[in-house]
């Protein structure tokens, strides 16, 4: 079993891959390839990604029994926030493929034995209590404005919501504490997971290099995450169902984007005696 290192990598080094300048036609080229990883065999995917629907609809049920109406957007929103994470499996997927190795769904499961597993794991302990700590804030938000009481229905709450004053500064308010959320998850973990599955380089350096692409590339990240926001907006809207064709396309599409965002590692050939 490899050691557990998460600052640095296996040998305690912190490596700092190299970033590259991409144009916006990387992104639709990194888009386009992750639809073709989806579509060579959809059906290797359906297991791992009805997860992110079915977790969808129970939070849903649950917020609405426990008369907390109120953060059902902020869930069905905070999604995003752990998707990088969520979408893991798809991105080995993507890497075997690439690789010539064989891509059943089940290899996706095979991030259990990457010897990065430490790092992947703080990361995705990182980005769940950014999303609780989302949570969090959207109800006190919603506490300043209409109280600690929830609402007394769904017809009410969305009354208050889009014909009052309060509830106009509540949608601003929330969508702006969301976009912050938002940036920060894309500025640190873009391709932070991806780099991990790739090579061992620890926690620190795959969030680092996540940040030195998007300040690298301001405009195309952005329009990556506007891309990315948008599309799980539109496959939330049938009942969170598009959510099982969109996040492999977005997972698959993630693992494109960083092979066309960091530099492949150089390989140093090993100087032997005589």
């Amino acid at each position: 079993m490899a050691g557990f290192h998460v600052m640095a990598d296996a040998r305690g080094m912190h490596v700092q891959p190299t970033v590259r300048h991409i144009t916006t036609s990387d992104l639709w080229d990194a888009l386009r390839l992750g639809a073709e990883d989806f579509w060579a065999k959809p059906s290797h995917y359906v297991f791992l990604c009805l997860i992110y629907p079915i977790v969808g609809l129970i939070l849903t049920q649950w917020s609405s029994g426990s008369n907390a109406i109120q953060l059902v957007y902020p869930l069905m929103s905070g999604f995003a926030l752990i998707g990088p994470f969520a979408a893991i499996g798809l991105y080995e997927i993507s890497r075997r493929r690439e690789l010539g190795m064989s891509s059943r769904w089940h290899h996706a499961l095979d991030v259990r034995h990457s010897p990065a597993l430490p790092s992947i794991a703080v990361i995705g302990v990182l980005l769940f209590a950014l999303f609780l700590l989302w949570l969090f804030t959207a109800q006190s938000i919603y506490t300043g404005l209409f109280g600690a009481g929830p609402p007394a229905s769904v017809g009410t709450f969305l009354r208050d919501v889009l014909t009052t004053g309060r509830g106009w500064t509540l949608i601003l308010l929330g969508n702006a504490a969301g976009f912050v959320f938002a940036v920060i998850v894309l500025a640190t973990t873009v391709i932070a997971f991806p780099l991990l599955l790739d090579r061992d380089v620890g926690a620190v350096s795959a969030i680092e290099t996540s940040a030195r692409a998007v300040m690298a590339n301001p405009l195309q990240m952005a329009l990556w995450g506007l891309t990315v926001a948008v599309l799980l907006v539109i496959g939330s809207i049938p009942l969170f169902a598009g959510l099982a064709v969109v996040m492999p396309i977005l997972g698959h599409a993630t693992w494109h984007l960083y092979r066309k965002v960091v530099e492949p590692e150089q390989i140093r050939p090993v100087r032997r005696p005589m």
